[in-house]
Formats: C-alpha cells, sequence, structure tokens
C-alpha cells in the first residue's frame, strides 16, 4: 500500500493544498465525479491503492458533513436535518458500494487483508454518527414536532426510518453503554468478514480428484468434460476434480454410482469451518453469539431474537416459530415418506445399507427418472444461460413495460460479465443492469442481488446501478452454459431482488429499492420465480441451444407434474436451517461447544438423519457472515406472501394488466416509503393467507 498518497489523498480534503497534492487527487477516482456513461463506476481505472485513502477520506467528509448539521443555529427541521442527514457520505458510499461489490464477486488476497483492516472502522465510524448526541437531539426533535412540517407519507416514513435507526443503534444508551456498543460492533463486523473468508478458502482448499476413469460411472458426459478442465486449472492434467461447491458437488452426488466418492464430497462440503485447522469457524461462532447476547440486552432485549424482531414484519419469535412449526409437520411428514421409497429402492437394488444424507439426491434422482420418465440432463440443453436471461426480460417486459438492451461500451469489472441499459415504455432510461453469472474460486457462494448506486429523486433523478451474481455452470465445448431448472428458478429470484432495485420510485435513497425488512425482501424476489414455473412461460424461452427448437409438450408436462417432487425434502432441510439459526439467537447464554449446541437444536427439532440441515453453522454464511441473523425465516415468511401474491394472477392471467399495475406500483416500486403491510394490503387487499404456500408446496 502506497503511504505516501494516502497521505496525500487526506491531506487533498483538509485543504486547497498544493498543485502536486490536486494532482495525486485526481488520480483517485472516487474523489472525482465519475466521466463515464450513466456515472458507472470507471472499473477499468480503479486500482488496490484507491481504496484505503478513499475509505478513509470518505469517513472524514461524513464527519464533516454530520459537523454542519449539528452546527447549524436553525431550529431542527426535516430538512436542514433529516434531509441533509441523507446527503452525508457520497465518498464513502462511492467507494463502499464498488469495494464490497468486488469483495463478493471478484475477490483477491489484497482486497480480504483491506476487508478484515477497514469493516472495524466502518463499524466504528458508523457507531460515531448514530450514537452522535447531538444528532440525535436534533432527530429526536424533528420526530417530536412533526406535526409542525407538513409531511407526506414517503417523508414521514424516511423521518420514522431515521430516528428509529438512531434508538436501535444506541442513541438513548449512556456513554459508558455507547463505549461497549462501539467494540461489540467493530469486533462483530472483523468476525463476519474472517468468518466469510474462512469458508470460501475452505470451499478452495478440498478437491476431490479422479484419476481412475472408471470411478466416473453414472455422470453425465459434461459434468465430465467440466471436471476435466477443472483438474487442468487446477495442475491436474488428464484427472478429473470435483469441489464442494453447489455447481460441482450437486451433479456428482446426483448421478455418481460410487457412493464413497459421494460421501467424501458430501462430507467436505457440510464439514466446512469445522476442521479444526486454521480456516475453523466454530470459535468465531462462539465469540459471536456472545456478543450478540450482550449486545441485545445493552439495547433491552434478552435474546439478539428478540433485538432483531423487534424490527420486522413478524415482530417476535413467537409468530416465527408458530410460520415455522406450521410448515414443519407436513413437510417433515413427506419426508419421511420420501425416505421410506428412496430405501425401497436402495432394497429392489440389492443395497445392503441405510439411506444416508449423501444417498438422498442420487436415489430421489433414481426415483424421479422412474416416476415422471425424464432426466435433468435432458433438460438442460433448453435452457441455456442466455435464453433463460431473455425469458426474464420478456417476463418483465409484459408485466412492467420496461425493456432490456445490451450494452458493450459501459464500464464493467470482467470481461465476461453483461451490461444492460433499462427502459420504459417512454424510452427513457431508468436504469443499469449487470449480470456475473459464472462460477469461478474468486466468487463468493450461493447468488445475490445488489447496487452500485441506489435510486434516488430527491436531489434530480438518480437511476440505479443493479447487478446480479450468480454462480452457473461454466461454458460447456459450445461457448454455452446449460442450466438445470433449479438454476432457471435462481435467475428468475435474483432478477426478482434487481426488479426490486430497478423499478424504484423512492425519493430518498435509504428507501428506495430492496431498503426493506428481511421478511419482506425476498417477497419480489420470489414472486418472480412463480413465472419461471408457468408452462406458458417456460415454452417461450425453452429452446434447444444447438436446434432451436422448442422444448417438446412431453418434456414440458413432465417437469410440471415434477413440481412438487422432493418437496418434503427440500421443506425439511430449509427449516431446520431457519430452526438453527433461531436456536442460535434465542439461547441467552453463551455456548462453547458448537457441534453439541447444534446437535442439541436439531435433535429437539426431530431432523431425521437421512437429511442434513441446508446449512451448518460453521458455513451458514447468511446469519455470521450476512445480514440473516434470526432472519432466516425470512424466506418462508416473504413465500407466505408471494404465494398469496401470485393468485389473482392464476385467476385473470399470468399478465393481467390491472393486477401487474398493481404489483408494481405498490410492490416493486415503492421500496420502503410506506409501512410494509400496508402497502401489501393495497396490492393484495387483505392480509396473506398460508394456504396458497402450503398447496404451492403440495401438503394441502
Amino acid at each position: 500500500m502506497n503511504k505516501i498518497l494516502i497521505i496525500t489523498s487526506l491531506l487533498v480534503l483538509i485543504s486547497g493544498c498544493t498543485t502536486m497534492e490536486k494532482k495525486e487527487n485526481t488520480m483517485n477516482p472516487f474523489f472525482e465525479d465519475y466521466q463515464t456513461p450513466f456515472q458507472i463506476p470507471p472499473f477499468e481505472r480503479i486500482e488496490m491503492s484507491h481504496y484505503a485513502p478513499a475509505f478513509e477520506a470518505g469517513m472524514k467528509e461524513q464527519l464533516e458533513d454530520i459537523e454542519r448539521i449539528t452546527s447549524n443555529k436553525e431550529k431542527p427541521s426535516f430538512e436542514n436535518t433529516i434531509v441533509e442527514l441523507e446527503r452525508t457520505g457520497k465518498i464513502l458510499d462511492k467507494v463502499s458500494n464498488v469495494f464490497f461489490n468486488l469483495l463478493g464477486s471478484n475477490t483477491n488476497d489484497d482486497m480480504d487483508k483491506l476487508a478484515v483492516d477497514i469493516s472495524p472502522k466502518l463499524s466504528a465510524h458508523g457507531d460515531s454518527i448514530l450514537l452522535n448526541k447531538e444528532l440525535f437531539d436534533r432527530v429526536k426533535a424533528v420526530h417530536q414536532t412533526r406535526e409542525n412540517f407538513n409531511l407526506d407519507t414517503e417523508q414521514n416514513r424516511l423521518l420514522d426510518e431515521t430516528f428509529k435507526r438512531f434508538t436501535r443503534s444506541g442513541a438513548n444508551l449512556n456513554d459508558n453503554s455507547m463505549k461497549r456498543l462501539t467494540k461489540i460492533n467493530q469486533s462483530l463486523s472483523s468476525l463476519s468478514v474472517k468468518f466469510d473468508q474462512n469458508v470460501l478458502k475452505e470451499t478452495n482448499s478440498f478437491s476431490l480428484i479422479i484419476d481412475n476413469e472408471e470411478e466416473l460411472s453414472g455422470l453425465p458426459a459434461e459434468e465430465i468434460r467440466q471436471a476435466a478442465k477443472l483438474a487442468k486449472s487446477e495442475g491436474h492434467e488428464g484427472k478429473w476434480v470435483f469441489k464442494p461447491t453447489r455447481v460441482s458437488m450437486y451433479p456428482f452426488i446426483t448421478y455418481s454410482d460410487q457412493r464413497e466418492l459421494r460421501e467424501q464430497l458430501y462430507n467436505s462440503y457440510i464439514r466446512r469451518g469445522d476442521n479444526n485447522n486454521e480456516f475453523d469457524n466454530k470459535k468465531i461462532i462462539s465469540e459471536m453469539v456472545s456478543l450478540r447476547i450482550e449486545k441485545a440486552n445493552l439495547m433491552g432485549f434478552d435474546t439478539h431474537a428478540d433485538f432483531v424482531l423487534d424490527n420486522t414484519m413478524a415482530q417476535n419469535k413467537n409468530r416465527v416459530n408458530d410460520l415455522l412449526q406450521k410448515i414443519w409437520k407436513p413437510g417433515l411428514a413427506t419426508a419421511q415418506k420420501e425416505a421410506k421409497d428412496m430405501q425401497d429402492l436402495i432394497q429392489q437394488e440389492g443395497g445392503n445399507f441405510q439411506l444416508a444424507a449423501w444417498d438422498w439426491w442420487h436415489y430421489a434422482e433414481k426415483i424421479r427418472q422412474n416416476r415422471f420418465n425424464f432426466t435433468e440432463e435432458e433438460v438442460k440443453p433448453y435452457f441455456s444461460e442466455d435464453k433463460v436471461l431473455m425469458g426474464a426480460f420478456d417476463v418483465a417486459n409484459k408485466l412492467f413495460d420496461i425493456h432490456f438492451v445490451e450494452r458493450y461500451d459501459l464500464p464493467k469489472y470482467r470481461d465476461n460479465i453483461r451490461s444492460f441499459e433499462v427502459k420504459n415504455d417512454q424510452e427513457e432510461t431508468i436504469g443499469i443492469f449487470y449480470t456475473d453469472y459464472t462460477l469461478r474460486p474468486n466468487k463468493g457462494g450461493g447468488a445475490w442481488m445488489n447496487t452500485f448506486r441506489s435510486q434516488s429523486k430527491f436531489d434530480g433523478n438518480i437511476i440505479p446501478l443493479v447487478v446480479n451474481v450468480c454462480n452457473f455452470p461454466p461454458l460447456n465445448e459450445d461457448e454455452v452454459s446449460l442450466l438445470s431448472f433449479e438454476q432457471v428458478e435462481t435467475l428468475f429470484h435474483e432478477f426478482g431482488h434487481a426488479l426490486h432495485g430497478l423499478l424504484s420510485e423512492a425519493n430518498y435513497p435509504s428507501l428506495s429499492g430492496t431498503s426493506v425488512t428481511r421478511d419482506y425482501v425476498e417477497f419480489p424476489s420470489q414472486m418472480m420465480e412463480n413465472w419461471a414455473r408457468e408452462p406458458e412461460v417456460i415454452k417461450s424461452f425453452a429452446r434447444h441451444y444447438k436446434t432451436g427448437q422448442s422444448i417438446p409438450d412431453d418434456l414440458l408436462g413432465k417437469i410440471s407434474e415434477a413440481g412438487t417432487f422432493n418437496e418434503g425434502f427440500g421443506t425439511t432441510e430449509y427449516v431446520a436451517a431457519a430452526h438453527l439459526d433461531m436456536a442460535w439467537h434465542t439461547t441467552e447464554e453463551p455456548i462453547s461447544d458448537v457441534n453439541a449446541f447444534e446437535s442439541q437444536a436439531l435433535n429437539e427439532l426431530g431432523l431425521i438423519p437421512e437429511i442434513a440441515t441446508r446449512y451448518r453453522s460453521t458455513y451458514f454464511g447468511h446469519i455470521f457472515a450476512g445480514g440473516y441473523s434470526a432472519g432466516y425465516y425470512s424466506y418462508l415468511w416473504t413465500e407466505v406472501l408471494e404465494a398469496d401474491a401470485f393468485e389473482p394472477f392464476r385467476e385473470k392471467g399470468l399478465f393481467d394488466k390491472e393486477t401487474a399495475d398493481k404489483l408494481k406500483k405498490y410492490v416493486y416500486s415503492a421500496g420502503n416509503t410506506d409501512d410494509l403491510m400496508t402497502q401489501y394490503k393495497r396490492y393484495r387487499g387483505s392480509e396473506p393467507e398460508i394456504e396458497p404456500l402450503l398447496r404451492k408446496r403440495g401438503f394441502d
């Protein structure tokens, strides 16, 4: 790191400085307006040496902005306090949006090191603002005299959310408690980054290397080719490599005839972070859980879950546990029937062993083939990544009157990502959409949406810059990425998040797009999955990547018939993970033995040994490296919303204009500009019912 550049960059912000300092200032892209189309970050100009000085300067600039607010001699008002607060931190937003996006999707050792260093500093910086007594006094004064300002609905929402953000951050605590809270937040921030890095490094460190071709029996030709390609890239020419990632592992444990190898690869996946090595996460989990309990107690709550859920639609752990139980019972009953069918098949084939967790995918696929007479490999040729994406675009066009124009001239952070200009039916540009779909070692696991810039209107019409990141299979021999049907659903899911950001029409950035509670944010994304499952929609984009022929009706019918197949398993492994999350965050005492605690929680739930929880604690990034602690239930909560919300489309037609317009207005465009349940009821007319979800999962 160039220390001279860091110091110089900071001095530039302190004074007018010298000509040399001004030159150094302009060398850092974060210190100037981007001279790019749509003010997209100039990725090709951003160097590793630019991040640290931009973070430091951004924090300094924001504190100066805060000082101007608190030193204002005028009486606190909505405009001079709440709106001005929205304007703070422009440099910090710019560098944070680029750095943390790339940290997840395109990281390297230097970025990892900087993340460990900068995360606690950013946490302390945030606390210095949210625990600023003078600033909070002004916010509180505006909140208490709100009737004087003639605020509209969105302004009232912004005021409430701002006030709540301060109080939930500890603004009402005494000085000693504030200091302790700041230290806790810094520690949690550092531990979270370390947890995530450990999982990625653990994933990359293991390889199942096969050098005997006979041990590839049962695997599809394309999976074998990809394994050979991966082996070559890792220096194992002439061999085959499989990794503990969903893209590599799931095909192997589904199709491989080698039970011992299935067990080996599967265990490498579920033991990530639990190997008593340098990447072990058990101590980190214990520390994080203890710190979260202490933080909750400081804030006046018994448990971390109580604190978190107080700011959600669910509101309390009783409502969460009630929902989990309602779906757990029918899900487990169905899973037990599925397990019996598999055990019967094992016996019929002469197998003298008990069904285990690493056998489930293999025998589920056999039963699915026998029952519905098709394989996943038959389906994949009709689901090329590009065709599926075009299908998602077509759905958005029919529902929301927008279209996507691919651009080849816009800045991007890697060559193999795509960029699209998003326009409405008046040909006005409403956003930029990036897709980063291909699996690679320096990308975090899973799939997500994020923004390089959020939408807002209060200081001009600022369009959003949205990215979808997934881990889809690499290109095949024909330079095409072929998706499983589950990956088709994933693409539509993340596209739903993207639409939530792209269609936003909020005035204020902190209320725009996906800036909603965790148990609402998955609603627009899971809503979009419904169209991915409809035969009419599938038929519109599912074409063979070689022949261009549309997917045959009989194969499409089989896919639809198999829609709820293995749903007991899917429900059970998910609810088990949600229950595990709640167990960690409803405990009132620190936990020293992580594995014993996990085993006890799952045994009390009644999880059958043939199914493992979707995420074991040591790689449960949602709750220990992401924003879903005491919130993993949110996917199920929002699935209740989306199943109920899709009912009008079933009744009136998949693209009914009146329904689509209401969905856009009250869901995809509204962001967090009003109470979320109020917005939902404006769309649907009433609160959601659980029955549509039970029917959707085949539990009615």
